[in-house]
């Protein structure tokens, strides 16, 4: 008969951890605790950060505590909130560490205010909006009329317009953006 080694063995799986009320949810959550600093400590690489994770980890598990599907698995579950909340402090910190090497490259860059030019005298700032807006294709130029300036909701310039309330969110942001870059590039 063979004999099983630790390099051999096969892996043990841990219990399926399964909550049915509040209580329990709190108990295996408490439960879980160790075994969550240890997925955090090896996402993160520091025991500090790893440690914030988990706190948040657990504080959203209680706060979405009835998004949980009862009698499911409950360490599958604080575990996509563990990766979840990694991820988005990743995003975060990348996002600081960008926004501080470009003031760094620049220290004035968020302090400096945009340079304010007066509209030319001979065409006022509304007639050279109106002209740009209706230069702009037909699509965008239809949401936005309805959206800014006749104050519809998406709902109701969707029904106007006969397209999918998100197509009117497309096009307005769209529309917004070229309106914008066409604006400055006529400044």
């Amino acid at each position: 008969m063979p004999t099983t080694t630790a390099a051999t063995a096969p892996a043990r799986s841990p219990r399926t951890l399964v909550a049915h009320d509040q209580r329990s949810l709190e108990r295996g959550l408490v439960e879980l605790v160790p075994e969550l600093r240890g997925r955090a400590y090896r996402l993160c690489g520091d025991p500090t950060t790893a440690d914030d994770v988990v706190q948040d980890t657990v504080e959203r598990a209680l706060k979405f505590a009835k998004q949980y599907e009862r009698g499911t698995n409950l360490r599958a579950w604080v575990y996509q909130i563990l990766f979840s909340v990694f991820i988005t402090r990743y995003r975060r910190s990348r996002r600081d560490r960008n926004a501080l090497r470009a003031l760094a490259a620049d220290p004035c860059a968020w302090t400096m205010p945009e340079r304010f030019t007066a509209p030319d005298a001979s065409v006022s700032l509304t007639t050279r909006t109106q002209v740009t807006l209706d230069a702009l294709p037909e699509t965008f130029r239809s949401v936005l009329k309805l959206v800014d300036l006749d104050e519809l909701t998406y709902r109701e310039a969707a029904t106007e317009l006969g397209v999918p309330v998100g197509t009117v969110m497309s096009r307005l942001h769209r529309g917004r953006k070229l309106l914008a870059s066409q604006l400055h590039e006529a400044a």
